[in-house]
């Protein structure tokens, strides 16, 4: 394989257009932040990566290039090598990089072209795309208009989100429904992970030519993910349209959601007994978390509830009984505190209404 292709600066053609990524930083760096269309292929793992960095803090730069030269050698060497040339094999069209886009990557390509393969390398490394990156959503967050959708709990917020083409699933992308029952059972991606996913939706949104985006009305964290403060902001100023729906219907769509929706998921993800041993104690652990808002006398009659629907549930596979907490839970301590917002928030509301209302009232503001 011999691409005629040049390292690269163009790191919107790079994230933008998905490119594949070859990363060759350690795993714990790759974890903490990286990028959608990225793949780890280390060239050290983590403990080698630890062992270099103390020699080169003990006698610097040449006696850590020689340690890494002597760690990965051999067999190691071999197999990595055979990785990533079958990743550069598989994706011509990608590039390599590592943290700054210095010795690690230029390492691993060096060896690539022993081994017939030219592969190129993002200039800069991951350092300069998450700075651009950075840049470019500080842009994005302050120039477009921002709508705002919001509403008691269980009003399907997300379902009208997903119906109109310039509605974002900030929920989507963090994996998490945004409240203290909001968790999945996939696990949620890192912060800065859901950071580049969401800014290049709206990068690549934007090349299409959306001039405005809807986003449900959220607190500036989602579960462990956190909104960029820009955007947050700018979603605090935004006209906001507030979607009803009737109780009944709120609580059933609580109760399909959080409920059997949830236990599918982690019956998929872990088994049946597995699966169900941690929606259940799921449940649990999100009642206790709101213990010393909910008081803990009332927290203590739902947990009686709720533990009664999942022996229910297990035993009989009937989910109705988890009614007998959700409807109290949606009267006594959600229902206040959403008329509480609304309230504040007011004189920000430009419709209310049911799904078809604002669906119609965003159709006609889309044209």
């Amino acid at each position: 394989m011999n691409s005629m292709r040049g390292d690269t600066a163009d790191y919107g053609e790079v994230l933008i257009g998905g490119l594949p990524l070859l990363d060759v930083r350690a795993p714990v760096e790759f974890a903490k932040g990286a990028f959608p269309s990225a793949v780890n292929l280390p060239l050290l793992d983590d403990q080698e990566r630890h062992q270099v960095g103390l020699r080169y803090k003990q006698k610097g730069q040449d006696a850590a290039i020689a340690l890494g030269h002597e760690l990965v050698n051999g067999a190691i060497k071999a197999q990595r090598l055979q990785a990533w040339a079958d990743f550069a094999r598989a994706h011509p069209q990608g590039y390599l990089y590592c943290f700054r886009g210095g010795l690690r990557s230029h390492t691993v390509r060096d060896w690539l072209r022993e081994a017939g393969v030219d592969y190129p390398l993002v200039r800069g490394g991951y350092k300069a795309m998450r700075t651009y990156l950075l840049g470019e959503g500080e842009r994005l967050f302050q120039r477009h208009p921002i709508w705002v959708l919001g509403g008691m709990t269980g009003t399907g917020k997300t379902e009208v989100i997903q119906r109109v083409p310039w509605g974002v699933d900030l929920e989507g992308f963090a994996r998490h429904r945004g409240s203290s029952f909001g968790w999945r059972a996939q696990a949620q991606p890192a912060p800065i992970d859901f950071e580049h996913s969401l800014t290049l939706d709206l990068l690549r949104r934007e090349r299409l030519g959306q001039a405005r985006w809807l986003l449900e009305d959220e607190s500036r964290t989602i579960g462990r993910c956190a909104l960029p403060l820009t955007l947050h902001t700018r979603m605090q100023q935004a006209p906001l349209l507030w979607l009803e729906a009737p109780f009944e219907e709120r609580a059933q769509r609580i109760l399909h959601q959080y409920v059997s929706d949830q236990c599918a998921e982690h019956v998929a993800l872990l088994g049946a007994q597995a699966g169900f041993a941690r929606f259940a104690q799921r449940l649990d652990d999100s009642l206790q978390q709101i213990r010393r808002r909910l008081g803990s006398e009332r927290c203590d009659r739902l947990l009686i509830r709720l533990h009664e629907a999942l022996t229910r549930q297990q035993n009989q596979g009937d989910t109705s009984g988890h009614l007998g907490w959700i409807e109290p839970l949606l009267r006594e301590y959600y229902d206040p505190m959403y008329a509480y917002q609304a309230a504040q928030k007011g004189s920000r509301i430009v419709c209310r209404g049911d799904a078809a209302t604002l669906l119609a009232f965003l159709a006609e503001a889309q044209a």
